[in-house]
């Protein structure tokens, strides 16, 4: 049997947030049989509303926030949520955005796509992402021609997405775009085709291999025929993992049996981000303290919690403030973590958001039990509404606040309990998946 706490920060970091009922569910299991839950996409059925996959070139701000709301509103709602995180970590690492292309039906494409492979082959996926029309739009793969070859993608390729700063050289990007040139878009279908009128046939040279690459082939050198960069990758993607799920800065040791993993296992992504899950290290105190939870995380917590959906909350009205909006990454490089969100203008964010969600709890007199407590009861209670458990300072600090708003000559029962609800979705243990 599972310790429960390990539970309750397995499922904080893959599901969001940890429901009752999941505590549960998976406290009488082993770890490894409960982390084999959590990797059980299979429960999921959740099907993109078709109206999102039309473009309507009237409506398209419109569509925008509908797909922005239909997708946290289903980070919340899966039956196994950890897909769609891994999907936002997906969305953050093969980046596209609305702003360059303004296409919300292509950018749900690719975002199914991405929830489809989100722990398949990573070869295999970053095969499929190279050709996704999302992506030949947005790192100009669309119009890629021999006699003009764009770098963009070959750049990208090897900089961001697999192997990382210092692992290749200019004549690599220059060969490696050359060899995806034809491979284009047809502007009328919005879908993948290959001209080979527009492919270059010339011999180039990529890794020292000298010969007529085509595109697809620069994938395969890398991760699967080049074994010292399919080393490199394999690494370079069990960091990346690693941070996004644990903790920053990973022991030399920890990436070393990862990546190792990783190969062995033909670069598949469930064994790899299954071991994750099981390493001692993922439950230590440092894991426990090891990050700050994305905008997008918070928010979904906050609906978890409260029942509201992304459309009452305003999720995306203040997301940019906050510092991430689905489909609009700020750059090709996608999203930094933890320090990158902790800012006075994103904070500010939050909070903006907190007194919304907070304003949509108090509707119908919600929360006016509170009046009838102590001060420490009332901020105990809020605090297990939001699914936290607050270090002795906070809660002392947060009671002696709400006690003298409550108190205060002049004071309203009314705006301090709105306040108190507003102070614990704002707290550090809030903060920390």
């Amino acid at each position: 049997m599972a310790d429960v706490n390990d539970i309750i920060h397995l499922l904080r970091r893959t599901e969001f947030v940890a429901r009752a009922s999941r505590v549960q569910a998976l406290q009488a299991l082993t770890i490894e049989q409960a982390v084999d839950d959590v990797l059980d996409f299979s429960l999921n059925t959740t099907t993109p509303p078709p109206t999102l996959l039309v473009d309507d070139p009237k409506n398209r701000g419109t569509q925008r926030i509908a797909m922005h709301d239909w997708w946290i509103n289903t980070m919340v709602s899966a039956t196994r949520p950890f897909q769609e995180k891994l999907t936002l970590f997906w969305h953050g690492h093969f980046v596209s955005d609305y702003s360059t292309t303004e296409r919300t039906d292509l950018l749900m494409q690719q975002i199914s796509l991405y929830r489809s492979m989100s722990i398949g082959n990573f070869r295999s996926f970053t095969h499929a992402m190279a050709l996704n029309p999302m992506m030949l739009r947005y790192l100009s793969g669309a119009n890629n021609v021999k006699g003009s070859p764009n770098e963009n993608f070959s750049r990208e390729l090897m900089e961001l997405f697999t192997l990382g700063v210092g692992n290749y050289t200019q004549p690599d990007v220059t060969a490696a775009a050359r060899a995806w040139t034809g491979h284009n878009l047809d502007s009328t279908t919005q879908t993948y085709v290959f001209r080979p009128t527009q492919h270059d046939n010339n011999n180039k040279t990529f890794f020292g291999t000298t010969k007529n690459w085509d595109g697809p082939e620069i994938i395969d050198e890398i991760l699967r025929d080049n074994t010292a960069k399919r080393a490199i990758a394999a690494r370079y993607m069990s960091r990346k993992l690693w941070e996004f799920l644990a903790y920053p800065n990973p022991a030399s040791e920890i990436l070393d049996d990862l990546s190792l993993l990783f190969i062995s296992n033909d670069l598949e992504l469930r064994p790899l981000i299954r071991a994750i899950l099981l390493r001692p290290e993922f439950y230590s105190l440092t894991a426990r303290q090891g990050l700050v939870r994305s905008p997008v995380d918070w928010s979904v917590a906050l609906l978890a919690h409260s029942g509201l959906t992304a459309t009452q909350a305003q999720i995306f009205n203040w997301s940019l403030q906050m510092g991430q909006r689905v489909m609009d990454p700020p750059n090709v490089a996608g999203w930094e973590n933890n320090a990158y969100y902790l800012t006075t203008g994103s904070l500010s964010g939050r909070a903006n958001v907190a007194r919304r969600v907070a304003s949509q709890l108090r509707l119908n007199n919600g929360f006016n039990y509170l009046y009838a407590m102590t001060p420490a009861a009332a901020v105990d209670n809020v605090a297990a509404f939001f699914g936290v458990v607050l270090a002795d300072n906070t809660r002392t600090a947060i009671t002696n606040a709400y006690t003298n708003e409550r108190t205060a000559v002049g004071g309203s029962q009314n705006t301090a309990a709105t306040n108190l609800l507003v102070m614990i979705m704002l707290t550090g243990e809030m903060n920390v998946p």
